[in-house]
């Protein structure tokens, strides 16, 4: 896991170091698009490029979330035109892990479409919850809002982390994909507590 973790890192600095904003974009959409490459290594170092002073904080930022955006779209069109039959048939071909996205279906079944936005920043689902909403045909244009919210969110936190940690990059690399689990745990559990609210709300 280390190993597969130090050549993403090593492919995602080549991607941003040798296309700019335009090699942030490629990489959150690859991300969005159900790729498993962590947006837990690609927004710090597009801050540590920040801090360098290769780029601005905020064009980062938003070349970041739009590509985001696109990689969403991309999966949840792939959703509503192939559908399940598709994915179970071509899948394995664009690396759609079939249990994490079965997995990911369950969360989006039982909340609803607020999914997509918690989503944006929770591991595994963040990579996948485009899909789903495309299956279960979700309205685009809020499918399109709630993940642009969400991804700027964590886009803009992600990235002022990795400027602020700035000439300490290569020591703490590896230790942004480990945080991104501990973070999304917190959230998930936030998460369940209030859908338990309403769902015993509605019981009483």
């Amino acid at each position: 896991m280390e190993a597969l973790i130090t050549q993403l890192g090593e492919f995602v600095v080549h991607i941003i170091s040798s296309f700019g904003y335009a090699g942030v974009f490629l990489a959150m959409a690859i991300e969005s698009a159900c790729i498993p490459l962590p947006s837990e290594i690609i927004l710090p170092f597009t801050g540590y490029m920040v801090f360098s002073g290769h780029f601005g904080f905020w064009p980062a930022v938003v070349a970041a979330t739009l590509g985001n955006l696109f990689g969403a779209l991309v999966a949840y069109y792939v959703g509503v035109w192939g559908g399940r039959p598709f994915l179970k048939r071509y899948g394995k071909y664009f690396f759609i892990n079939a249990r994490e996205l079965a997995w990911t279906e369950r969360i989006f079944e039982r909340n609803g479409e607020i999914t997509v936005f918690i989503g944006r920043v929770l591991p595994v689902v963040r990579t996948f919850i485009s899909l789903p909403a495309g299956i279960a045909r979700m309205n685009p244009l809020k499918m399109a809002t709630y993940t642009t919210i969400g991804a700027f969110l964590w886009c803009t936190l992600l990235v002022f982390i990795g400027k602020k940690l700035g000439e300490k990059w290569d020591t703490l690399k590896p230790l942004f994909h480990r945080a991104d689990v501990v973070v999304g745990g917190v959230i998930l559990v936030v998460l369940l507590y209030f859908v338990w609210k309403h769902v015993s709300g509605k019981k009483r």
